[in-house]
């Protein structure tokens, strides 16, 4: 049962504290990692068939490495003494999810927005989106805000937490290493097309079970925060499938089903227009209260996914004692 009471301390500490800036965040260890393999790999090879062999090595060094380091520490700690091993795991889990901030980052847009201070939401949402920002209205600085939020409950909530549940800190920490080599080389593109194939298709991989997972809590989410649960399931099975990620369409089209509101569109990256597949239909017009209710079913379906993590748990250890009975 240890395993559960670590997990949710870990959201509870997440959810409480977040990522505070004066204390050194593990991605930034991950991300130097990647930046020197890149420009030790790139000085050596200089073929597309090179690089795409070399991508294999991202992976393997960057979230192998992140396992063995986790693993290799809280076997070190749990040597001085169990509890000090305890309060690392908690720790080091938690620094892989990121609900707070995820809820923090939504909610500094809609500030903005209810000030009706439209530079700064722009601004803000150009914090943790890729498009370009500088020209978006307000329902469509909604849109990036709620795509953003409702994406990121897997990226940042369920699949850390289902990594935790299955192999503890070092595999969530591993976990955490996919998707931040994910976010830097795993893009096709001319520069990264060949190099971070490997990497992109691993965080497909890792994301594809917690992605549904997020998609049916979402459903019951709605169902429970009164906002349409059959919508959020007939967009999911109507839509889902329509994203260019694997993943993520599937949390997107259940938020846009539940609030009633249609997300994707076009999008300007660097200059360069793109359409992304809709998700979900326009039942209303888009506002900024839509931040909110996307951040409440978010909380909800991390509460929820952490009371089944407990009762994953506790079914296990009572099955077990039934056998060794």
């Amino acid at each position: 049962m240890s395993g559960a009471w670590i997990i949710i301390l870990a959201y509870i500490l997440d959810r409480c504290i977040g990522d505070p800036r004066w204390i050194p965040h593990p991605v930034i260890g991950m991300g130097k990692s990647i930046s020197a393999l890149e420009r030790v790999i790139r000085a050596r090879v200089h073929t597309d068939m090179g690089l795409k062999k070399a991508g294999i090595w991202f992976p393997i060094l960057i979230a192998g490495g992140a396992f063995a380091v986790t693993w290799g520490l809280l076997l070190l700690l749990g040597l001085i003494h169990p509890i000090l091993a305890a309060a690392a795991e908690i720790i080091l889990i938690a620094t892989t999810i990121a609900s707070k901030g995820l809820r923090d980052a939504g909610m500094e847009v809609y500030r903005h927005l209810k000030q009706q201070d439209w530079p700064g939401a722009r601004r803000s949402l150009g914090m943790i989106v890729g498009r370009d920002t500088a020209h978006l209205d307000e329902p469509e600085v909604v849109r990036g805000t709620v795509e953003t939020v409702a994406e990121n409950i897997v990226d940042a909530i369920v699949s850390p937490l289902f990594y935790a549940l299955i192999g503890g800190a070092p595999l969530a920490m591993a976990y955490r290493a996919v998707n931040t080599l994910d976010s830097m080389v795993g893009y096709k593109n001319d520069k990264y097309l060949h190099l971070g194939w490997a990497s992109a298709r691993l965080d497909d991989w890792a994301n594809w079970i917690p992605a549904r997972v997020t998609a049916l809590l979402l459903i019951v989410g709605a169902w429970v925060l009164k906002l349409d649960a059959k919508g959020a399931a007939r967009m999911v099975s109507r839509d889902a499938r329509l994203h260019p990620s694997p993943n993520s369409g599937f949390p997107e089209s259940a938020v846009a089903g539940a609030l009633g509101i249609r997300l994707g569109g076009h999008n300007v990256y660097h200059g360069v227009a793109s359409f992304r597949a809709y998700m979900g239909e326009a039942a209303r017009p888009m506002e900024s209260e839509d931040i909110v209710r996307t951040t409440r079913l978010m909380f909800w379906s991390a509460g929820a996914f952490v009371s089944l993590c407990f009762l994953a748990t506790w079914g296990v250890w009572l099955a077990g004692g039934a056998l060794l009975w």
